[in-house]
């Protein structure tokens, strides 16, 4: 939703989601570190496990499929 409503979106976090999924580009536009807005790190279209070894590579700690430090680690635009 966040990101949506950053780009002039409103309610459009599955838009935002579909065009994620299409990204040529992985790599380059890292789409691997948006997450949902509770925390849990949502999907990905290479896969859960792939998405959480590149957050975790990154430095971020995951318990359960969430964030640990959620309210210390978002970025709000």
């Amino acid at each position: 939703g966040d990101l949506a409503k950053a780009v002039g979106i409103e309610n459009g976090q599955r838009i935002i989601g579909q065009i994620m999924k299409r990204n040529p580009h992985p790599v380059i536009i890292p789409c691997h570190r948006v997450v949902k807005s509770d925390g849990k790190i949502g999907g990905y279209f290479y896969g859960d496990e792939v998405k959480t070894k590149m957050l975790t590579d990154e430095g971020v700690v995951i318990n359960n499929g969430k964030i640990k430090d959620w309210d210390k680690t978002i970025f709000r635009f």
